[in-house]
């Protein structure tokens, strides 16, 4: 089907929902990230284009240093999802 995403969309979606778990989880430390950082714990060069959408989405705040951090709408969104693994 159309709407249906394809293979590449959904390893692009696991990356963003990846980066937003990153972010949120009590058990990691830092709260706040390098962009760089985070690409390199998801294994992606260009993190930037995984960040922005989030940006974008509310899920995400950037600084002007590059450095990226959760908001509240992100905490609130595992709270009612979950880790979906």
């Amino acid at each position: 089907m159309q709407d249906e995403p394809n293979e590449q969309q959904r390893k692009w979606d696991d990356m963003e929902r990846e980066v937003v778990y990153l972010l949120t989880d009590p058990d990691r430390y830092p709260p706040i990230w390098s962009v760089a950082d985070v690409g390199r714990e998801i294994g992606q060069r260009d993190a930037d284009a995984v960040v922005r959408p989030l940006c974008g989405a509310g899920l995400v705040h950037r600084t002007s240093d590059d450095y990226v951090f959760a908001t509240a709408a992100a905490y609130r969104m595992v709270a009612l999802v979950g880790r979906v693994v």
